[in-house]
């Protein structure tokens, strides 16, 4: 499988997904587009972030298929280094509380990113993978100033390279 795709690791009733990107972008942008809320807009969703250890994130995800309420993701910051870690609980009403964290390394004029969330139960892991990498995806076409891919038409596609649902 190609290293665009996220790992899914499964302890008992839990699972954490992990997603590892290279980007050929300076780490001051990448964090710029993930922890500034009006650029994490143009790729994700409607975004608040208090840029603070405690202080609140929201986000409303652009395109996702199910209701604004079901969708909102709230939750508080429980670690802010930039512009390397950026992690923050993850409530939301359709799966179990979780953890998101975003780690940059800076590599050469790029940087590695890994991205983790971990608390899902098997089942949502199993949902989230594909709607993640789809975000990741635009994420880096963000990044490079390019059309960004729409969210349902990447999860279609990249859905068939993860473990199914069931």
């Amino acid at each position: 499988m190609s290293d665009r795709y996220g790992e899914l690791v499964i302890d008992g009733e839990g699972a954490t997904m992990t997603f590892v990107r290279h980007l050929p972008y300076p780490i001051e942008a990448v964090w710029r587009a993930i922890a500034d809320p009006e650029e994490r807009a143009s790729w994700f969703g409607e975004t608040a972030i208090e840029g603070r250890v405690g202080g609140a994130i929201e986000m409303v995800p652009h395109e996702t298929p199910v209701p604004v309420e079901q969708k909102r993701m709230t939750g508080r910051i429980l670690v802010w280094d930039p512009p390397h870690v950026l992690e923050h609980e993850w409530k939301q009403a359709i799966v179990e509380d979780g953890v998101v964290r975003y780690e940059l390394v800076r590599d050469g004029e790029g940087t590695v990113l890994r991205l983790s969330h971990r608390g899902l139960g098997v089942r949502n892991a199993k949902g989230f993978m594909p709607g993640t990498h789809a975000f990741v995806d635009r994420l880096e076409a963000h990044l490079a100033a390019t059309s960004l891919p729409g969210w349902i038409e990447r999860y279609q596609e990249v859905a068939p390279h993860y473990p199914a649902k069931s």
